[in-house]
């Protein structure tokens, strides 16, 4: 399995964490298209938020960027939040 962290932190990164707690559904439905999905994980720490997105591999992972990126573009251009942090790496363990 493989992980990707994005940190959305700076300008734009709270209103953009309230747009996607009002959508969470389309989020959810566009996050299911990712193939390999696992698990994904989007919290709100109130000054912005973070996706973890599991995947069965790097592919998974990569196609889960591309998605979210895709999806800020078109619903959320206009809050012009700064492009997140983003860490990557093999699961080395996971419990459910």
């Amino acid at each position: 399995m493989y992980a990707v962290i994005r940190t959305y932190l700076g300008k734009g990164a709270k209103q953009l964490f309230v747009l996607l707690e009002e959508r969470r559904s389309d989020v959810e439905a566009a996050l299911r298209t990712v193939p390999g999905l696992v698990s994904y994980t989007l919290l709100n720490t109130g000054d912005g938020g973070t996706a973890v997105t599991v995947c069965a591999d790097k592919a998974g992972s990569d196609a889960s960027l591309k998605v979210a990126r895709e999806w800020i573009q078109k619903n959320a251009a206009h809050i012009h939040a700064e492009s997140p942090i983003v860490t990557e790496g093999p699961v080395i363990v996971q419990i459910k």
